[in-house]
């Protein structure tokens, strides 16, 4: 098993039951991309540090907590090894009892007179209760061998995180800061060569910050270099102008260093997206989808989404305004509504992201009114069935064959509202404000790799 590999095991297992894998945002750590193989095998896992948060003291922590973990995997391994002995003695002995039933067995069975008929009964029951455990015995020797291969995994990755432990020592702070970057080069150039993925499983939630009213919308730039990290949030579902502007993610955890930017015109609903340096959001009392450019702090564009259902016509479950929901994701900019010809079922449209022009739409047969809240991921647009708990996503859409299926894959809908969930192809994860609280979910994709020959 490569090191590779083993990093990824290491951070399966060392995740403590209910907490995500995703770390939290304080100790900057970014997760850029997963895959898997036809066969639903981890391929890669890139895990890498933030450029703002590269200095010793923090890389030296988050080292010794890593080493800690292993630590601890190690004495579990210790403790599941006992176990496995313990069970493999067990099968030990009920492989003796097996051949020593069998072979009263054949002789009963090639001299009848030396049994009674009761007797013989009875040891033909007795082995016939046996047999089923054949395929267990065979499994308890599989797990056995895969626990003692597992241990010697961790051994030794813990030898190379000592290595690195005394490497990182024998570097000043500048030429360490230098490596880093050269990794994350390397990694983002690794993401490259990632294909887009189906959703086959979200994580649990991470909470990042309590803040705001019960609805609202929280989200970075889905487009711009991961150098630019600044946070956008935007509380209440209708008749908003205030949009704050936080330097980080960290500055936003704890509300500091932040830019205000008053928009001419409210938004209606919490389906906003920025998108390559510009917020697109829907104007209240409208279908007018409106780009206003952070930078310039003006309005770009604005453009009827025509037909598009707006003040409450066609919202989701939860209300809110929310008939009109911009996303983006690795295609581009999209727009989900309805209209009264589709009878409330949701719309989806490709946007062009300078003129608002609608490029292509799809009508998906799903009721709007039924859906919690909805994303996009590679194309294909999932729906919750509800925006409460015990919510799942229920359905999707693939717009590159214009044909949907039920899917069944649950999350864990912490707080019991969901207002608003959108997916970022950047950072691969969804941003959802649920009943005040902003928090993230990882997801895992089934993807293919493309070589340097596709």
């Amino acid at each position: 098993m490569h090191l590779f590999t083993s990093m990824f095991l290491l951070l399966m297992l060392a995740a403590v039951p209910g907490e995500a894998l995703y770390p939290s945002p304080e100790e900057g750590w970014q997760i850029y991309s997963s895959a898997q193989d036809a066969d639903g095998k981890c391929i890669c896992t890139v895990v890498a540090p933030a450029q703002n948060m590269c200095n010793r003291d923090p890389r030296s922590r988050q080292l010794r907590q890593l080493m800690e973990k292993v630590q601890n995997i190690t004495q579990s391994m210790e403790v599941l090894d006992l176990r496995t002995y313990r069970d493999l003695q067990y099968v030990r002995d009920t492989e003796n009892l097996m051949k020593t039933v069998d072979g009263k067995l054949k002789t009963a069975s090639e001299n009848p007179r030396s049994l009674n008929p009761k007797s013989f009964q009875e040891l033909k029951d007795k082995m016939t209760q046996l047999l089923p455990l054949l395929p267990v015995l065979e499994q308890y020797k599989t797990d056995a061998g895969m626990i003692l291969r597992l241990r010697d995994e961790v051994q030794n990755l813990s030898l190379v995180l000592m290595a690195i432990q005394e490497e990182m020592g024998a570097y000043d702070y500048e030429e360490l800061r230098q490596r880093v970057l050269l990794l994350e080069t390397r990694l983002h150039s690794c993401m490259q060569k990632l294909g887009c993925g189906k959703l086959t499983g979200v994580s649990n939630p991470i909470t990042v910050r309590a803040s705001g009213s019960r609805f609202g919308s929280w989200m970075t730039d889905t487009m711009i270099p991961s150098s630019d990290n600044r946070v956008w949030c935007m509380d209440g579902y209708f008749k908003g102008r205030r949009v704050l502007e936080y330097r980080t993610l960290n500055d936003f955890m704890k509300g500091q260093n932040f830019v205000q930017h008053l928009l001419p015109h409210p938004w209606a609903g919490t389906g906003h997206v920025v998108y390559n340096g510009s917020l697109y959001y829907n104007k209240y009392q409208s279908n007018i989808i409106i780009k206003y450019h952070f930078r310039s702090r003006s309005v770009l564009v604005q453009r009827s989404l025509s037909g598009a259902g707006y003040n409450n016509t066609f919202p989701y479950s939860w209300g809110g305004s929310s008939d009109i929901d911009l996303m983006a994701d690795e295609n581009g900019l999209w727009a989900v509504y309805t209209t009264i010809p589709n009878a409330g079922n949701i719309v989806i449209s490709r946007l062009e992201p300078q003129s608002l022009e609608v490029l292509q739409t799809w009508d998906t047969g799903f009721p709007k009114r039924s859906a919690g809240e909805s994303f996009m991921i590679c194309g294909t647009l999932y729906v919750t069935n509800s925006h409460l708990a015990g919510a799942k996503i229920y359905f999707a859409y693939y717009t590159n064959t214009s044909s949907y299926e039920y899917t069944d894959i649950p999350f864990h809908n912490q707080y019991s509202h969901i207002s608003m969930m959108d997916y970022n192809p950047r950072e691969r994860v969804l941003y959802t404000w649920n009943n005040g609280h902003q928090v993230l979910y990882n997801v895992t994709l089934f993807q293919v790799i493309k070589t340097s020959g596709d």
